[in-house]
């Protein structure tokens, strides 16, 4: 059944209205009308079985039929550090980590970073990407989108996360002597923070200051890949390891 987003599912009455690109989404791409049903979730992770009593590209009018259950939440809590990439890639990646189940993503700027963000900037890019988060949550009947935090410098993202209790890695390709399949076979972890950098990866002094911050340098292997491959990469690896890429969960 086909699924569709409110930022907020009101408990109080029988009936909700759906506007902006979902109510366009429903009524001109999909040309659902009156009787037809779908999922209605909220970021909450509230969902309803809802009926549509009146559609337009303004505004889909449904009435609340029955409460649904929230799928299970995966045993892992991934949060993801990457550093801003060009459009089209930081598209990709937000898309695919969501997917995957990623819980946080926190985007940030180091000292190879190439695109910098200005700060009028900062809230349209923002609301993109947790756009991207909304639909992956769909598509992939997440409980609810992953959150995107504002985008910050590495300096400000390691003092943010150095009093994390979580599990702390940071991929490095100069890292040479432990990888990250190793380093979870050996571990049991319910949370776990990963850094992925810049494309011309991280500097030494950036390196120090994770490590200051007890992130552990860890490598996906001898294979060169881009920063989003990479990203992608870690998570599914996590997942497979701890999470839900499994019937047994």
């Amino acid at each position: 059944m086909r699924r569709f987003f409110v930022e907020e599912i009101k408990l109080s009455g029988r009936y909700c209205s759906i506007t902006g690109s979902e109510a366009k989404h429903i009524a001109r791409v999909m040309r659902m009308r009156r009787g037809d049903r779908f999922v209605l979730m909220d970021r909450k992770g509230t969902r309803f079985l809802a009926l549509i009593e009146s559609s337009s590209p303004h505004e889909v009018r449904v009435s609340l039929i029955k409460p649904l259950p929230m799928p299970p939440p995966s045993p892992v809590k991934i949060s993801l550090c990457q550093s801003i990439l060009k459009s089209q890639s930081m598209d990709c990646l937000i898309q695919k980590t969501s997917e995957l189940g990623v819980d946080y993503i926190f985007p940030f700027s180091s000292e190879r970073t190439v695109v910098r963000l200005k700060e009028d900037r900062f809230a349209n890019r923002l609301k993109h990407w947790r756009e991207i988060a909304r639909s992956s949550a769909k598509q992939s009947d997440r409980g609810v989108p992953a959150e995107i935090g504002p985008p910050s410098s590495f300096i400000a993202l390691m003092e943010k996360h150095a009093v994390s209790d979580s599990f702390k890695v940071i991929l490095w390709e100069r890292e040479d002597s432990r990888d990250l399949k190793m380093l979870l076979k050996a571990s049991s972890v319910k949370t776990i923070t990963g850094i992925v950098g810049p494309e011309g990866g991280f500097t030494l002094n950036e390196i120090e200051l994770a490590r200051d911050a007890d992130f552990i340098p860890v490598s996906l292997g001898k294979r060169i890949l881009r920063s989003e491959t990479a990203a992608i990469t870690m998570v599914a690896i996590i997942q497979y390891e701890f999470g839900d890429l499994s019937l047994s969960n």
